[in-house]
């Protein structure tokens, strides 16, 4: 009988840790949001050293003359390196670097450079999105094990995080904004730097961030997202449709893609996990896109803590329309002479493979900014466990909005000594657009999908 009852006991026990597990943080905890913590979850307070300052709310409005559609001006125009990180110097740095960024000063020792400047605490987000990430703080619950959530919408679903996929989905459902269209390119930069643009044009209307709608409207849905090739000549007209699930493991994420040489659709039901992106040239996989996406299934994830870290930060240069693909675009790596990094306190997310379950990467660290939750590197590791792929988020404030995103999305292969660039936009004549009337569900049918591959 002892026996029986202690087993009861441990059962219980365990239902209890598990439920906690599960659960949102206390009404106490959630009170830090907006007074010891920023309304995201960050530490408000600088750093001990004075390196990092205070937040005290970020970029709140865009330059005088700026219209959504334009390209992003710089708003620190006068700033200038504080210092440079090389590899003549990397062993002074390294305590705030990550693996995969010291890889590549290993692999590109005479070239590849991080200016680092004046640390700007610019992130910000629309008062709406914070007070639904108060609100989430006490409501919001995992899932079928972490494979999705509940009671969140309209802001970060885990802004005082317990555990690794909490995180990962405070980055996956980061705010970018209800609707937005934008033309932009992409490119596999070769070992020799020689590359070929793919243009397309592109269409995301993010549910989750409706801010008529509500959870209960989701229906599953994070968002929608549609791109149609605009060059070069052998793939224009083609197009692809994706129906982002919240739950993956639950409902598949739904895409199609519309071929517009035989002028059909097909469903694309394998545009998930590692599936190779043929516009990348094999140098990403379908879950490396945005750093991070998709089910979250098929890793465990571990919240390592917070670190201090030289990441990209207010890369306003890297997209600007004064500089040429042709001098930014080096064999290796983008030119640093474009490029700006800042010393920010970041998240550490670990995911390791399941056993038995199947992916390219045995495991991927992510460096997750504390004050967006955009990931802004991430380290993928083989199946020997060495170091293989570095992602690089080169974060902007899109005012506008605002938000933090990434400016450009870089995919290294250390292997191969070749990367793929996202988001190129600088010699478009507007940029990314959030100001355009929100189409309704019917807008992303498979159905239409032929007609927007031909225009």
């Amino acid at each position: 009988m002892l026996k029986k009852l202690s087993l009861i006991s441990a059962a219980v026990a365990l239902a209890l840790s598990a439920s906690s597990a599960l659960a949102s943080v206390s009404a106490q905890d959630a009170a830090k949001l907006g007074t010891s913590l920023t309304p995201f979850g960050a530490e408000k307070a600088g750093n001990a050293a004075g390196t990092i300052p205070a937040w005290t709310g970020g970029i709140t409005q865009a330059p005088a003359g700026y219209k959504s559609g334009q390209h992003h001006p710089d708003p620190f125009p006068e700033d200038k390196p504080l210092f440079t990180i090389t590899k003549a110097n990397l062993d002074q740095y390294k305590a705030n670097l990550t693996p995969g960024q010291i890889a590549l000063f290993n692999a590109y020792p005479n070239s590849f450079q991080m200016p680092v400047y004046q640390t700007r605490r610019s992130g910000s987000a629309p008062q709406w999105v914070y007070d639904n990430t108060v609100k989430n703080a006490t409501t919001a619950k995992l899932l079928d094990g972490g494979n999705g959530f509940s009671d969140a919408y309209g802001g970060i679903p885990f802004p005082i995080p317990q555990n690794g996929v909490e995180a990962l989905w405070n980055h996956i459902t980061r705010y970018r904004g209800s609707y937005i269209v934008r033309r932009a390119s992409e490119v596999a930069v070769q070992r020799n730097g020689d590359y070929s643009l793919v243009t397309s044009q592109q269409e995301a209307r993010f549910k989750y961030y409706n801010p008529q709608g509500t959870y209960a409207d989701l229906n599953n849905i994070l968002f929608y997202y549609l791109s149609f090739t605009k060059s070069p000549a052998r793939l224009a007209g083609g197009a692809t449709l994706v129906h982002e699930t919240l739950d993956q493991v639950k409902e598949p994420r739904q895409a199609w893609g519309y071929n517009a040489g035989q002028r059909r659709v097909r469903r694309a039901p394998n545009l998930a996990y590692d599936t190779p992106i043929a516009a990348a040239d094999g140098l990403r996989t379908a879950d490396d896109t945005d750093m991070f996406n998709g089910a979250p299934d098929r890793y465990d994830w571990k919240l390592v803590g917070k670190k201090e870290i030289y990441i990209p930060y207010n890369n306003y240069k890297v997209s600007s329309p004064e500089v040429k693909y042709k001098d930014l675009l080096q064999p290796g790596h983008l030119n640093p002479a474009f490029t700006r990094n800042e010393l920010h306190r970041v998240w550490v997310v670990e995911g390791t493979l399941k056993s038995g379950a199947r992916h390219i990467y045995s495991k991927r660290t992510l460096f997750l900014d504390e004050d967006s939750w955009q990931a802004a590197v991430v380290d993928q590791y083989d199946g020997r466990g060495e170091l293989w792929r570095v992602s690089v988020a080169y974060l902007k404030n899109y005012y506008d909005l605002p938000t933090t995103w990434s400016a450009l999305d870089v995919f290294h292969d250390l292997q191969a000594r070749r990367y793929h660039v996202q988001n190129l936009d600088n010699e478009e004549p507007t940029t990314i657009d959030f100001t355009q009337a929100t189409p309704d569900d019917g807008y992303f049918k498979p159905s239409a999908l032929r007609r927007r591959g031909t225009r």
